[in-house]
């Protein structure tokens, strides 16, 4: 991706920048300021911006939403050093594509580039701490109309406790592509396990009833828990 960052800790970009060239990605400019941000985005037209929520000349979401008017293909991944879950929902609401905590490492920071370089968004536990997250509430609806059909099947059988074997011989997929599309629900979600997916999943009763809409269209096809999935269900990762 060709990236532009925005952090009044030029020291902190740099190495950033370092860390996602070194993995093939492209800086085309580190900003320190917010008119500095703006004009950076204006004349390189990058992919995706990482942009701090404070600089010394004013706020970052004040820079994002001026950006997205001018550049709305422009994905923005906010920082802050508090999750704060009131500036995750502004940083939402204005169009960021996600929010993340500056503390976290190098490699979730690039995560979640990927993420929301592949369409996605990075909202969640993953990125804004569990104790935001428990605040702030999961953004449920954005969450899910993220997901394809196909991962929705997924989500809808890892509530309903299937394990991957079963999944993929029920859904006539190779085990790899099984285990793909459950890698993908987790990220999409924030989830760290299936558990911590089914327990978001569980707060949409229409998604384990079929009656969460697919894509906005029609219902997906219900699969019904046993009593209990939820409390007895293990702590699984991706496989």
């Amino acid at each position: 991706m060709r990236l532009v960052l925005c952090d009044d800790n030029r020291i902190l970009c740099e190495a950033l920048a370092s860390i996602f060239e070194s993995r093939g990605h492209e800086v085309l400019a580190i900003a320190t300021s917010v008119s500095e941000s703006i004009a950076a985005v204006d004349r390189h037209r990058p992919d995706a911006c990482l942009m701090d929520v404070r600089f010394p000349d004013g706020s970052g979401l004040d820079a994002t939403r001026t950006i997205l008017c001018c550049h709305p293909d422009t994905k923005i991944l906010v920082l802050s050093c508090l999750p704060d879950p009131a500036v995750a929902a502004e940083a939402k609401k204005i169009g960021a594509a996600g929010f993340l905590r500056k503390d976290l490492k190098a490699d979730a920071i690039m995560t979640a580039l990927e993420v929301i370089g592949a369409g996605g968004t990075a909202f969640g536990p993953k990125y804004l701490g569990q104790a935001g997250w428990r605040m702030a509430g999961p953004p449920r609806d954005d969450l899910l109309s993220a997901l394809t059909p196909r991962e929705i099947q997924v989500l809808q059988r890892i509530v309903a406790g299937q394990s991957t074997g079963q999944m993929a011989r029920e859904m006539e997929v190779a085990t790899s592509t099984l285990r793909s599309y459950v890698k993908n629900v987790l990220t999409k979600l924030g989830a760290h396990t299936r558990l911590q997916a089914a327990a978001i999943a569980s707060r949409d009763p229409g998604l384990v009833r079929g009656t969460h809409p697919v894509n906005g269209t029609h219902p997906a096809p219900a699969i019904t828990p046993p009593a209990g999935t939820l409390a007895t269900l293990p702590a699984l990762g991706p496989d």
